[in-house]
C-alpha cells in the first residue's frame, strides 16, 4: 500500500515560519513583531530563495531572553502587595 506523503508532511512540526506565523508563535501582532526584529529582541529572518522565514529555535531563544531581562513585572508586585495586606 502506498503512503500519502501529505500525511507525513502534516504530522511534522514546522521549523521555519513566515512573518505572520512567527508573530503568532510568540503571541504578538505583525507590526509588534516587526518592531521587535528591528530593535533586536527577535532574530533576523533567513532567506531561502524568495522565501523569508524565521527559525523556531532562534525565536524560542529570543523569547526566553525577554523573560530574563530582570525587570519587575507590575502584576507580580500587585499580587504580592494584595496577599500581604
Amino acid at each position: 500500500m502506498k503512503r500519502d506523503p501529505m500525511l507525513l508532511h502534516c504530522s511534522l512540526p514546522k521549523r521555519g515560519l513566515s512573518r505572520a506565523e512567527a508573530a503568532h508563535y510568540i503571541g504578538v501582532g505583525n507590526s509588534k513583531f516587526d518592531e521587535m526584529v528591528k530593535d533586536g529582541r527577535m532574530p533576523q529572518p533567513i532567506q531561502i530563495d524568495r522565501r523569508v522565514i524565521w527559525d523556531c529555535r532562534k525565536l524560542d531563544l529570543a523569547f526566553e531572553e525577554l523573560s530574563s531581562d530582570g525587570d519587575a513585572n507590575p502584576w507580580d508586585e500587585a499580587s504580592t502587595s494584595a496577599s500581604s495586606a
